[in-house]
């Protein structure tokens, strides 16, 4: 099969590979329909290089049809339209029935001392093959896949995968008052999604944040109060626009952005061998690039709620702890939990109406075989690219 494929720093490309076989009974084989290019995707074209391998299959955002099932597999039978989590669950331990997927006690990857498994992404999380690929191998089929309704676009349903269940999760976890405030800092896929959601839900101000024209003109074009993060008084205009408090919650759609800090480069340079020095100082200092979440702290009222979905890598970042105590901040964060929202989310796609506009979110659908072309335009933020979509 054809798959995109890691074989360096900003280096992927589209090789042919073995197709996947059943492995274990609760496997199934699913040939994609379409896969999603993620944000956090291009923290493996550079920042996380050190803990890839070449020849590793990325992608984490896939929905297809499935070919194949193992015995142990039920309810799920060849022919079924499925979109599939970014992460692996089994569905039955004490994690998953808290409802907190990404910590499943099956599938934890206990030697790196991380927690469930993901497709397409790196040592830290078992590098299990990914779905940027005509084929994709689902362990604990028997739970992960979410079928969905012959008919409509894929478009309609493949966010399930990743953007929508992300989205929920950073919105409830910011947990907005009604008709009070929120600002979510970052407008790409998830920031963006974020904001349609926190309408949805009855937020009286939403304000958007970032630095791409396209970004923010999209999210103006929704109702958003953007407002771009360049100027000089980004500060000054959030609290203008919230009373002069601040928002009462405040998410951080950015992470540590695609670029990582000045100190994650060196490290990358290094080597790009995972048990080489690059990996043992990303183990152990902060790599991340902390504007966003100092943002979120300086923006957010006294006794607010600060969401952290941007994906962060550092292990000794500094924290202005005294800042979030004496504002008494709660913070939450996290890998979104993707079967805990898929209830509250589905009734949303399933009918005529688009409330929160998902068949028209992805800004270019490609063939699989330019996936080398639209990483590098991606992260470059070119051509306007918000949210890519590949079909194999």
């Amino acid at each position: 099969m054809r798959a995109a494929v890691w074989h360096g720093m900003r280096d992927v490309r589209v090789d042919t590979v073995a197709d996947p076989k059943i492995e274990e009974p609760t496997d199934a084989i699913i040939r994609i329909t379409t896969s999603g290019l993620c944000g956090s995707d291009l923290h493996l074209y550079e920042i996380l290089g050190p803990f890839m391998r070449e020849g590793d299959v990325l992608g984490h955002e896939p929905m297809g049809v499935v070919e194949e099932v193992g015995p142990g597999v039920s309810g799920l039978a060849v022919g079924d339209r499925v979109v599939v989590p970014f992460q692996i669950a089994c569905g039955s331990c004490f994690m998953c029935d808290q409802g907190l997927q990404t910590q499943c006690e099956t599938t934890q990857v206990r030697d790196q001392g991380m927690g469930a498994a993901l497709f397409g992404y790196s040592t830290l999380y078992g590098s299990v093959p990914g779905a940027q690929a005509e084929l994709l191998r689902v362990p604990h089929a028997d739970y992960g896949p979410v079928k969905v309704p012959d008919g409509p676009s894929d478009d309609r349903f493949v966010y399930l995968s990743d953007v929508l269940p992300t989205a929920w999760q950073a919105v409830s976890y910011a947990a907005i008052p009604q008709g009070g405030s929120v600002a979510v800092i970052g407008l790409g896929p998830i920031g963006d999604m974020s904001t349609r959601i926190a309408q949805l839900q009855g937020a009286g101000t939403v304000i958007g944040l970032d630095v791409v024209p396209e970004r923010l003109e999209r999210s103006r074009a929704r109702g958003v109060d953007v407002i771009d993060a360049r100027d000089d008084d980004v500060l000054e205009a959030v609290l203008d626009k919230t009373d002069g408090r601040g928002p009462d919650a405040v998410i951080d759609a950015v992470g540590m952005e695609a670029h990582g800090s000045r100190g994650a480069k060196a490290a990358q340079r290094l080597t790009s061998l995972p048990d080489a020095a690059a990996v043992k100082l990303m183990q152990r200092a902060g790599v991340d690039r902390l504007t966003a979440l100092h943002l979120a702290i300086d923006f957010v009222r006294r006794g607010g709620t600060i969401s952290i979905i941007g994906v962060y890598g550092g292990m000794a970042d500094p924290m202005p702890m005294l800042t979030l105590f004496d504002k008494q901040i709660q913070v939450r964060m996290g890998q979104a939990n993707v079967r805990r929202w898929v209830d509250d989310i589905l009734p949303l796609l399933s009918g005529e109406d688009d409330p929160l506009g998902v068949d028209d979110f992805a800004t270019h659908r490609l063939p699989l075989e330019e996936a080398g072309d639209a990483y590098s335009m991606f992260q470059k933020k070119e051509d306007g690219a918000i949210k890519v979509l590949f079909q194999p």
